[in-house]
């Protein structure tokens, strides 16, 4: 999510995404399973299809991060498959474990659909994109990168 769509969401609806994500979470813990939500149990604007980052960090270190580029579900859908898949399925980490629920901090960035750019040079790139608020998504053949609009804040220049 750019900056400035996390505006479009209100924070009454940030903090239902939050718990879900949390519940996910917890759901797992408890039931070793992803949590089922039911998006017509939510109102409109969380059904939409968006496709969503969810990023765990526990005492300031990353513990987790996955998502999707597209969306191909609903919101909430997305919420909770992603919350639940960088707590137990990122590859780079083993499974959570009860103990390390406390002090976890949760992060969605929901994305925008992503618009192609076209550029000549670094410079031209570096040009067009907005740190801070903008992700990136760069593809050479097979190969693709992912910048979301946080990684910024962890980026020396």
């Amino acid at each position: 999510m750019s900056s400035a769509d996390q505006h479009n969401f209100t924070v009454a609806e940030r903090r239902i995404l939050l718990d879900l994500a949390r519940a996910s979470i917890r759901h797992g813990l408890d039931e070793g399973s992803e949590l089922r939500v039911r998006p017509e149990d939510y109102a409109e604007r969380l059904r939409v299809q968006r496709a969503t980052f969810v990023t765990l960090n526990r005492n300031g270190d990353l513990r987790g991060c996955i998502g999707h580029l597209e969306a191909i579900q609903s919101l909430v859908e997305d919420v909770s498959e992603n919350s639940w898949s960088a707590a137990f399925r990122d590859p780079r980490f083993p499974p959570l474990v009860p103990h390390e629920l406390p002090g976890l901090e949760v992060h969605i960035s929901v994305l925008t659909p992503p618009k192609p750019m076209y550029f000549s040079s670094e410079t031209d790139l570096l040009q067009q994109i907005r740190p801070g608020v903008d992700g990136l998504i760069l593809q050479e053949g097979e190969a693709r990168g992912t910048f979301l609009p946080s990684v910024w804040e962890s980026l020396p220049s």
